[in-house]
């Protein structure tokens, strides 16, 4: 009898903190009903962030307009991390972190759109030349997106447990901001996430719909300054000079070999000469000509092997012409995005659940690339998917034109934001819930 009286006491302490906890449950909203409800004031966000952008390092009020859209829904914001880095916190007891990051700044593009809120801001580059500014690449969607996630979870803290890390990150277009927000101690003035998740838009991606991938997604992108020398003089005598014009012309094609002749086949890789200058007039051979490079790639080995293949060439091509060593600067820029693949597998039940198996794909890798990736680097596991930004109506039409739609930094491109915010807001939102369930 006392045995079963404990029993009993035990399931009535039970039901009156199931009952103490009904209201709060009754009061939740699933992420798609709070998205559909406030769908006005996110545009209201969205069209403020497409008209007035900002470039990178450059993000002054966009990170102003962020901060303050944070607090107005209860979070805890620091400004100024990294540049203009923005960080905010939603504690809700104990649990694990999960960080959230949007991209802040536009790039220099002059829009032609269309649309009533279209982009007229012209600013002064880096370089001191005019330029106009678009949200081309969809970081309005981004940021307009992680406010909409944030106070949704602000709303509703019965449906989750631990902190949620927001990250608003500058010069993601640079492939900069990530490592600034890092080095001004990232993980040491904020704790440090157990995961993160990101979005990107897709311009070829009907909306409705996201595509992810585990493993490498995004490749290493890695850029190569090469400084050929030679023994400049008069065209008609080519016999008294070294000319620096045949030696970018015989490296072009070397390094074409690099990807066909030395790396695996089943790598990826990719080396593309951008720009070539050299010489003034007709009839003079010069001193010098620049090559830039951009290089591709997925693996680390094989990102190192084509650096030091493209030294090789470029040693090579001087050697055979006589002429100086040439001068062959890398820079090192974004490394590839390795999506977790626990991460991934553990997160597409909560996609399927809000989307359905239909409208969940397996994405392609792609040569581009995301400073989002140097979290993963720090051993957290990360997950960036992509978010269908374009009604299937504007595809179909696209398709039976012969044209393919524009491209993310075209100065046409531009999202069918209403759908696209919608399922963007509910699918993140859902990643929180997985991995902060009470």
């Amino acid at each position: 009898m006392r045995t079963m009286n404990k029993t009993m006491g035990l399931l009535f302490r039970i039901l009156i903190v199931w009952l103490a906890a009904l209201p709060a449950l009754q009061a939740a909203e699933e992420p798609r009903q709070w998205s559909e409800v406030h769908l006005d004031e996110l545009l209201v966000l969205y069209s403020e962030f497409h008209s007035q952008p900002e470039l990178s390092f450059q993000e002054v009020k966009t990170a102003a307009r962020l901060a303050d859209a944070w607090r107005d829904c209860g979070v805890e914001v620091t400004t100024g991390v990294g540049g203009h880095g923005v960080v905010g916190l939603l504690e809700n007891g104990p649990g694990p972190v999960v960080m959230l990051r949007a991209d802040l700044d536009a790039l220099p593009v002059i829009e032609r759109t269309g649309l009533a809120f279209a982009s007229r801001v012209h600013t002064v580059n880096e370089d001191g030349g005019e330029v106009g500014v678009m949200h081309a690449c969809g970081h309005d969607v981004h940021m307009t997106n992680i406010i909409g996630v944030a106070c949704y979870l602000a709303a509703n803290q019965s449906l989750w447990k631990g902190t949620v890390m927001l990250l608003g990150q500058p010069a993601e277009e640079r492939g900069a901001g990530a490592r600034a927000m890092l080095d001004d101690g990232l993980f040491e003035r904020f704790p440090k996430p157990d995961f993160a998740v990101a979005l990107h838009v897709s311009p070829i991606m009907a909306t409705g719909q996201i595509g992810y991938r585990p493993g490498y997604t995004m490749a290493n992108v890695d850029s190569v300054d090469i400084t050929l020398y030679g023994k400049g003089g008069h065209g008609a005598y080519p016999h008294t000079t070294i000319d620096p014009v045949v030696q970018a012309a015989q490296l072009v094609l070397a390094l074409q070999t690099i990807v066909s002749r030395e790396i695996d086949p089943i790598e990826p890789a990719v080396i593309t000469v951008g720009s070539i200058h050299g010489g003034t007039k007709h009839n003079i051979i010069g001193d010098t000509v620049k090559l830039q490079l951009t290089v591709r790639s997925f693996a680390e080995e094989v990102r190192q092997q084509l650096l030091a293949a493209i030294k090789h060439k470029a040693e090579s091509v001087a050697s055979g012409a006589g002429a100086p060593e040439p001068l062959v600067e890398i820079a090192e820029g974004t490394p590839s995005l390795f999506n977790d693949p626990g991460l991934t597998a553990r997160l597409r039940p909560a996609f399927q659940d809000q989307l359905g198996e239909e409208d969940i794909e397996l994405s392609k890798q792609t040569m581009g690339g995301e400073d989002f990736s140097r979290f993963g680097r720090e051993g957290i596991p990360i997950l960036m998917y992509w978010l269908g930004a374009v009604s299937q109506e504007r595809l179909d039409a696209y398709a039976a034109s012969g044209e393919p739609p524009p491209s993310l930094h075209s100065p046409l491109f531009y999202p069918d934001v209403e759908a696209t915010l919608v399922t963007g807001v509910t699918t993140m939102a859902a990643t929180v819930l997985e991995l902060l369930k009470p």
